[in-house]
């Protein structure tokens, strides 16, 4: 094995970056490419990579050294394939589209970045073929919210050799979305998953972007029972590339840790998060709570209105309703009505539009119906749904309020103003509506140990940022010290008629 050289930085331009989003494009950075390529180089004389890119992954095996190894990538972005880096010997670039026009062979080693393009970016047609192609390699369809990032890993281990290598870097909802099931399933029986590789916030491979990475490194040979999970503490340490080049011999190591874990264990919690040595919790959020999502509006720009603009339209009071949108203007674990009137102070929309079928409209909301009309909104896909189609959901006012997508400590906010939320957040209904036993669910849910489950439930994104879902966060557990902490079990009456202090499933 070759030692690793010092790499030249990679262009850090993050306005070139965002451009090159758009194609799902992220540059992998040395020290991860690196670990990567060292782990498929074993025994072969080519390295493939179906989306080399600028070519992070050829310029590790460059600096690995490791001379008798040919390299071969494809690229649908021509540009990049004419960079001065792929004009080396043993090495051939072209441009082909991995997923539609694959090479014609097997490879024995396969290491790649695939480009991260959500499945809210792909048009119809293209997902009719990812969800055949999934069906022919895997028997099973994928659900249609995996990314265009799923179907690079499972073209690229149908064209693995035996014995053969892959290293993919993913973004974390490989493991955490709704597709994860039948995807590690399928993998997990077809081949062995040596080692995944996770990062702490202060060494994520792509900062600034809402991307959680996570390395997987699996070898098309018989499955086994456990694997090495990895958790890096710090960016561009070589222990990485030391323990993959050491065969995953365990030392000791001041920049990662090493957890020797139970394969089962990892699918069932999720690669990306921690392993989960007890049982299962007793508690859970919905055994004190109701969750749903807030409000979603069809076009907040419509409906959603700052007081400047329900004076201008002449919008009757009765007809609003205070409501905020923003997690970002939720700054403090407690939202009050000055909150809102600063908000309005500032120009914030803070009035929700909110007429029912049965509301007699004055001349001036007719009128303002009219712009919507005339720019499409009963034809928006949810709007339309809608009878009249300006008729908005209704809720009633949630007690508490949970950040759907935020990456503050303090998730569980206290709706003291009594506002109605939109989709930026979900609205917890505590099953008793006393204001001590609210109070207290509050406190137990923003408990360090009960936020700490919160990535057992959410999918995680950059710069520790987790989203969840309604029905996910109504899984949240909450350890039993807490639960007895904040007194939160109370008795009730059986329809039998005895008394009984926590009904348990």
């Amino acid at each position: 094995m070759g030692k690793v050289k010092t790499h030249q930085k990679l262009p850090t331009n993050w306005n070139e970056r965002e451009i090159l989003r758009k194609k799902g494009q992220f540059w992998t950075p040395g020290w991860v490419a690196d670990a990567m390529v060292a782990y498929v180089s074993e025994n072969t004389d080519l390295i493939f990579d179906p989306a080399t890119g600028r070519g992070a992954f050829y310029e590790a095996l460059l600096q690995i050294n490791k001379p008798d190894i040919s390299f071969y990538g494809t690229d649908i972005d021509n540009e990049v394939l004419t960079d001065r880096i792929y004009c080396r010997e043993k090495c051939f670039v072209e441009e082909r589209d991995f997923i539609k026009n694959p090479p014609q062979r097997k490879f024995k080693a396969i290491v790649a970045n695939p480009p991260y393009i959500r499945h809210h970016r792909i048009d119809e047609e293209t997902k009719y073929f990812l969800k055949q192609l999934s069906l022919s390699i895997t028997g099973h369809s994928i659900d249609g919210r995996a990314g265009y990032h799923i179907y690079f890993l499972i073209q690229a281990l149908n064209l693995l050799e035996q014995d053969g290598k892959l290293a993919f870097i993913m973004p974390a909802d490989t493991c955490e979305g709704k597709f994860a099931v039948n995807l590690w399933k399928w993998i997990s029986e077809k081949f062995c998953i040596e080692c995944v590789i996770t990062f702490d916030e202060k060494a994520t491979p792509f900062p600034n972007v809402d991307t959680n990475a996570i390395v997987f490194l699996i070898k098309n040979s018989k499955p086994v029972a456990r694997l090495n999970w990895i958790k890096a503490s710090q960016a561009n340490s070589t222990d990485l590339f030391n323990f993959i080049t050491s065969n995953f011999i365990k030392q000791k190591f001041e920049t990662i840790t090493v957890i020797n874990r139970e394969l089962i264990e990892g699918i069932s919690t999720g690669f990306s998060r921690p392993q989960q040595i007890h049982n299962g919790f007793r508690f859970h959020l919905y055994d004190f709570a109701n969750v749903m999502r807030g409000i979603a509006t069809g076009s907040n720009e419509f409906f959603f209105l700052t007081a400047q603009q329900v004076h201008d339209l002449e919008i009757p009071k009765d007809l609003l309703k205070r409501a905020i949108g923003r997690t970002r203007d939720a700054t403090q674990n407690i939202l009050t009505l000055k909150d809102i009137e600063d908000l309005e102070r500032l120009n914030r929309p803070t009035y929700l539009l909110s007429i029912s079928s049965q509301d007699i409209l004055p001349k001036s909301v007719l009128n303002y119906l009219k712009t919507g009309e005339k720019i499409g909104l009963p034809i928006r896909s949810l709007i339309q749904q809608r009878k009249p189609w300006y008729k908005m959901e209704k809720r009633e006012v949630p007690p508490l309020l949970f950040a759907y997508l935020g990456r503050r400590n303090t998730r569980f906010i206290k709706n003291d103003a009594k506002v109605l939320p939109l989709t930026g957040f979900l609205c917890i209904y505590p099953i008793y509506n006393d204001k001590e036993f609210t109070d207290k669910l509050w406190q137990a849910l923003n408990h360090p140990d009960t936020l700490e489950n919160l990535k057992l439930v959410g999918k995680s994104y950059g710069s520790g940022a987790i989203k969840v879902e309604p029905g996910n966060l109504s899984r949240l557990s909450i350890p039993e010290h807490i639960v007895t902490q904040f007194n939160l079990i109370r008795p009730y009456i059986t329809k039998e008629g005895q008394l009984e202090i926590f009904r348990e499933e």
